[in-house]
């Protein structure tokens, strides 16, 4: 975090009386909102007490929710959650600001001028047009980026965030070392390497070591994130996918069951299994 520039408060910085105001403009209107639930002077105790890291929790599902609204297909949800991942990027500036850090002023106005560097060809002399030499222009310009910014730290896998989902950071992590050619040639060295690391699974079970095991999973995983990656599937959607498919057959037996006077708590093993497979045989009919 910057060190705070010793700016005036808030208080100073916004006009306060906008929050109230539906016909100022849309985001003037909601900065002055968030300044006022952090003004010492009446806000709200809640949104007083937090910081960046109480606020991070709520970013991250906000933004899981947004992924959630466009899955879904449902543009109303998604609406309302793009403003709650707004809100979240309010909050975070608004307390930056109160640090003298930054301002949501200086949050927008970077990333405008990351997107027009990031796109010369659009904004620019360069003439990539199609979209293969855009992503690796694009690739480029953040290399250098990160370089410019971690100068301590010239890993091709710097600045890989800790806090992403540990699927999408794997597959961010192995797409960084595939661009310096650590990679299988062909998927076939892939399907060899998941069959490897399953019988290291097994190995690690029959020997009951947790600790082993935990580790042959995660290697496991690792390896079935870098076939996505092969085949160009991006693994944190294909797994929610998966979950969403999981929960319709499963919800599937529950009604199933209900409709016999029964439960899943009361049916055995075979009977949820039979209706498992008639859910998944009415899903492909």
């Amino acid at each position: 975090m910057a060190e705070p520039r010793n700016e005036p408060a808030p208080s100073a910085l916004r006009d306060l009386t906008l929050a109230e105001d539906p016909a100022a403009p849309a985001m003037a209107r909601l900065l002055s909102v968030m300044a006022r639930l952090r003004n010492p002077d009446g806000g709200c105790p809640w949104d007083l007490e937090q910081n960046f890291a109480t606020i991070a929790p709520y970013t991250i599902e906000e933004a899981y929710e947004v992924a959630d609204a466009i899955q879904r297909e449902d543009l109303n949800d998604l609406r309302e959650e793009l403003g709650d991942l707004l809100f979240q990027v309010v909050f975070h500036s608004q307390m930056a600001e109160e640090q003298g850090a930054f301002r949501f002023e200086d949050v927008a106005a970077g990333m405008a001028d990351k997107m027009v560097r990031r796109h010369p060809h659009v904004f620019g002399d360069a003439d990539e047009r199609d979209a293969g030499s855009q992503t690796r222009a694009w690739e480029a310009q953040k290399a250098a980026e990160r370089a410019e910014k971690l100068k301590d730290d010239l890993s091709v896998l710097a600045n890989v965030p800790l806090a992403l989902p540990a699927l999408t950071r794997a597959e961010k992590l192995m797409k960084r070392a595939a661009r310096v050619g650590f990679d299988w040639p062909t998927i076939e060295g892939v399907f060899a390497k998941i069959d490897e690391e399953l019988a290291e699974a097994r190995e690690a079970v029959d020997e009951g070591d947790p600790a082993h095991i935990a580790e042959e999973i995660g290697d496991l995983l690792s390896t079935v994130v870098n076939l996505a990656r092969k085949l160009e599937v991006d693994p944190e959607a294909a797994l929610r996918a998966s979950n969403a498919k999981f929960e319709r057959r499963f919800r599937l037996i529950e009604q199933r069951l209900a409709e016999r006077g029964s439960s899943v708590e009361e049916a055995d093993l075979d009977a949820m299994e039979a209706l498992w497979l008639e859910a998944k045989l009415a899903e492909r009919a």
